[in-house]
């Protein structure tokens, strides 16, 4: 399949401020939202597991179906994306007691065997060619793998590893800012992009857990449905501005 023959345009937002501000806040609400729905409303991990894979098969069937990005689409995803993979680390650690070292060699080997698939069979993992219906598998499943890789890490270092959740947060957010530098310093973009969208997993869990943990936790007790809430409504606007200005570019398109 190639770009002529299915007249697709790329089908992942420009990478800009917004989107980082965006897929990082999607991070933090997948931790605190997947814990609002499994403990707050008490649907529980099985249950909101089983409804969020439900909705992001749904999500990501209409997002297959477009030949553009549209960003509602595409962050509706990746929120969803983002619940499902905390949901499938969570059951592994919580349910089958398995080991936080052992999921997050785990999902870094299928990550790795993911890349490995995708650069075979189509010579360049950069998401600015997302234009065939097979890349934007690839993109998708690389992108669940981040998502249960960033929060099996990220509980690794901050539970596991003892750091703690503000220290964490920091941690995470100096090395993607060390991306940032390396990508100002010429290092490849499309290797520093993927190691920065990893990183962002962790970031969001950990300021996730700081917001919503109680004090005698290390948190600053939020609690989970304000901090969902809060996110979710500046994802909102965001989202919004980015699909105004999508239908704009259309319509002035020749």
């Amino acid at each position: 399949m190639n770009t002529v023959s299915t007249g697709w345009l790329n089908k992942v937002p420009e990478v800009t401020l917004s989107f980082w501000i965006i897929k990082i806040m999607s991070t933090t609400v997948g931790e605190t939202f997947a814990d609002f729905l499994a403990v707050d409303v008490g649907w529980g991990l099985g249950i909101t597991s089983v409804v969020m894979a439900l909705l992001l098969s749904a999500a990501l069937a209409l997002q297959l179906r477009k030949r553009e990005c549209e960003p509602w689409i595409y962050w509706l995803c990746v929120v969803l994306v983002s619940i499902l993979g905390t949901q499938i680390t969570d059951i592994l650690t919580d349910v089958l007691d398995v080991s936080l070292y052992t999921s997050t060699a785990v999902f870094s080997v299928l990550l790795m065997a993911n890349f490995a698939a995708w650069y075979a069979l189509e010579r360049n993992l950069s998401i600015r060619h997302i234009v065939t219906a097979r890349r934007e598998w690839f993109y998708w499943s690389t992108v669940l793998c981040t998502f249960a890789l960033g929060t099996a890490g990220g509980d690794l270092a901050t539970e596991a590893l003892g750091l703690g959740f503000g220290i964490g947060t920091l941690i995470f957010g100096a090395l993607i800012a060390a991306c940032l530098i390396a990508w100002r310093l010429g290092v490849n973009t499309v290797l520093v992009f993927w190691v920065a969208y990893i990183l962002t997993r962790p970031l969001g869990a950990s300021l996730g857990d700081l917001l919503t943990q109680a004090h005698a936790y290390g948190g600053l007790g939020m609690g989970a449905t304000w901090t969902s809430a809060i996110f979710l409504c500046v994802i909102f606007i965001l989202v919004g501005v980015a699909q105004i200005d999508a239908v704009q570019s259309r319509r002035l398109a020749p």
